[in-house]
């Protein structure tokens, strides 16, 4: 999971970003970020954040730097 030195990933601009699952499972293929979860001591980095599935609306959380891996997701919706 190497991040893409070209374009990285801010964890303060996830918010609202768009992402395509490259293996889509349950016709649910375009995801929304809907939160950036901050940490409790608010002096930490951000970790996690909640993503919903466009489709059927099913949320969960992952660790951000898990959109990095281009096997998986891909920026925006194609």
């Amino acid at each position: 999971m190497k991040p893409n030195p070209r374009n990285p990933i801010s964890p303060k601009k996830l918010h609202l970003s768009k992402w395509t699952a490259t293996h889509p499972q349950h016709k649910e293929k375009h995801f929304i970020v809907t939160k950036v979860i901050e940490p409790e001591p608010p002096v930490t980095a951000i970790s996690e954040i909640e993503m919903q599935a466009v489709h059927s609306g099913r949320s969960f959380t992952m660790h951000w730097r898990e959109l990095s891996d281009s096997a998986i997701w891909k920026r925006g919706w194609l």
